[in-house]
């Protein structure tokens, strides 16, 4: 915005740099995964080594830094997770939290943050950089771009990426602590970490995750990138048509995408932040969501709040943070 007068005669920047691939390619790519959606999501039948940096001290604990190399073949790169531990904790349990996208934790300087609470509960914070983001950006594009500009693929290619690492992060976590281990997110973060729930059912069981914990989603994926307000500033949906793709085609994939059936652990274990006012996961395919999982009531907050705003209630209402930190308690009593 401030330098924008450099371009000179009004010029117009585009929000996104398109490289929609067309329905041929996607299914040359991803054919296989709609006859065999296990193998798509499957964990990596061996775990990378896992490094971690060294350890400094934060607000409430240690912070530190893990890197492997992405068990996904598309990906090629490595994966960078900072965690946030507390302190003088014995065998925490931990939460692996997924950000949202064109969201990149290390660009929020000064901000009050939720992770800190949880670590003054006990609770061990591992926040995953998605794919596209962060130490992850590909040269030229702003972090999440390559998500939205190789639409419907770039959600396809994330989510697919995205599960074998978490898997990974849920093997670390579990061979460096006897605490549960619970996954979550806000916004792309939650789609990931509810399409996870759902999928670990095909898993071993030590990379079953114990608790869920969403804030800002919805129930199909479809909601989000045709009625969302992010997907229609953008302009998804025309770019999408103009290379070819029907609501019909598209919608093929974008069903892959979704929780298949309840999530692995019981719906007493899962929690959700929602916000009447969310029009960017929309909120009625959020509620949708948690009633056919029979959510309990005592786990769903529901604030008037949008889809920016809710995360930031965080910080004023430890509601859902309190229950979280009740849930692992009665899981590691259990």
């Amino acid at each position: 915005r401030h330098f924008r007068f450099l371009l000179g005669g009004g010029r117009r920047i585009p929000l996104v740099r398109w490289e929609i691939p067309s329905p041929a390619e996607v299914e040359e790519i991803f054919g296989y995964a709609l006859e065999d959606s296990t193998r798509a999501f499957a964990p990596p039948e061996h775990m990378p080594d896992v490094t971690e940096s060294q350890r400094v001290p934060g607000p409430a604990g240690d912070e530190y830094w893990l890197r492997f190399a992405s068990p996904a073949e598309r990906m090629g790169d490595d994966v960078y997770a900072r965690v946030f531990e507390p302190k003088g904790g014995i065998d925490p349990p931990t939460l692996i939290f997924g950000h949202g996208v064109c969201v990149e934790f290390d660009h929020w300087h000064g901000l009050i943050d939720e992770v800190y609470d949880l670590c003054r509960a006990g609770i061990r914070v591992v926040r995953p950089e998605a794919p596209w983001h962060g130490r992850r950006v590909p040269d030229g594009r702003y972090g999440g771009e390559a998500f939205m500009s190789r639409a419907p693929i770039g959600a396809i290619d994330i989510f697919t990426a995205e599960m074998p690492e978490w898997a990974v992060l849920i093997d670390w976590a579990r061979r460096t602590s006897q605490g549960p281990v619970g996954v979550g997110g806000s916004s792309l973060g939650a789609l990931a970490a509810q399409l996870l729930s759902t999928r670990a059912r095909d898993w071993a069981s030590h990379l079953q995750p114990d608790a869920l914990f969403l804030v800002t989603h919805c129930g199909k994926v479809e909601d989000a990138a045709v009625r969302g307000a992010l997907a229609q500033v953008w302009g998804t949906h025309a770019a999408t048509r103009a290379n070819g793709w029907t609501e019909t085609e598209a919608n093929r994939w974008r069903g892959l995408l979704d929780p298949q059936g309840p999530p692995v652990m019981g719906a007493e274990n899962v929690v959700s932040v929602l916000g009447q006012r969310d029009i960017v996961t929309p909120y009625d395919s959020g509620i949708e969501l948690i009633d056919s999982w029979n959510v309990p009531q005592r786990n769903r907050f529901i604030w008037r709040r949008g889809h920016f705003s809710v995360p930031m209630g965080l910080i004023r209402d430890h509601g859902p943070l309190d229950r979280l930190t009740e849930i692992f308690a009665a899981l590691r009593t259990g």
